[in-house]
């Protein structure tokens, strides 16, 4: 398998930061589209069985995850922890390599917030780790956009894939004829432009 494609037996979903108190400082035009694509992308997760984390960055000032995903984590049959802390990289947490290494994946999709920060950091360390990262540029978000455009580009110079949500989702569906296909495509579809 190479860095770029994604395989849904070596590929983990880690969500990070998208809190309460974290969501509403986004650019208004910015958090729809994450809240969809993360949704999305944990839809596809589902399908697909992918190893999920989510992170909480020191909940009790900033927080728990919003609503909105909390809802959806609570109908996965495999509910993922939610995982709380306070180093700003999710691999700080210790459940996160650990599990991450016992899951065999080998390709990490990485979506959250804030892009030029913990998504970054966590990105960072992940290819660090020799881990391929995928960041969904739509399903990330910083306060200013400037700081998490500076962070993407940041992380496609050292290596990290910096793709789409829709680009995602279809290469783990892989072909026309996946049984998600139809499902999936019409959630697709349904993104903000």
């Amino acid at each position: 398998m190479d860095a770029i494609t994604l395989v849904a037996a070596h590929t983990a979903l880690l969500v990070v930061d998208v809190q309460e108190k974290l969501l509403p400082a986004m650019p208004t035009a910015e958090a729809p589209r994450l809240l969809r694509a993360v949704d999305l992308l944990l839809d596809a997760a589902d399908r697909f069985g992918l190893p999920t984390w989510v992170t909480e960055q020191y909940p009790s000032g900033l927080g728990a995850t919003v609503p909105e995903l909390r809802a959806r984590l609570e109908t996965r049959a495999r509910r993922p922890p939610v995982l709380a802390k306070t180093i700003f990289s999710a691999t700080g947490v210790p459940e996160v390599p650990t599990a991450l290494a016992a899951s065999g994946a080998r390709s990490v999709i990485v979506t959250g917030v804030e892009a030029h920060v913990c998504v970054f950091q966590t990105a960072r360390d992940l290819a660090r780790r020799g881990y391929h990262v995928h960041v969904p540029f739509d399903a990330v978000a910083s306060r200013d956009p400037a700081c998490k455009q500076a962070a993407l580009a940041l992380l496609a110079s050292h290596g990290v894939t910096i793709t789409t949500t829709e680009t995602v989702v279809f290469d783990l569906l892989g072909d026309a004829a996946s049984p998600h296909f139809r499902a999936l495509s019409k959630l697709v579809r349904a993104l903000p432009g």
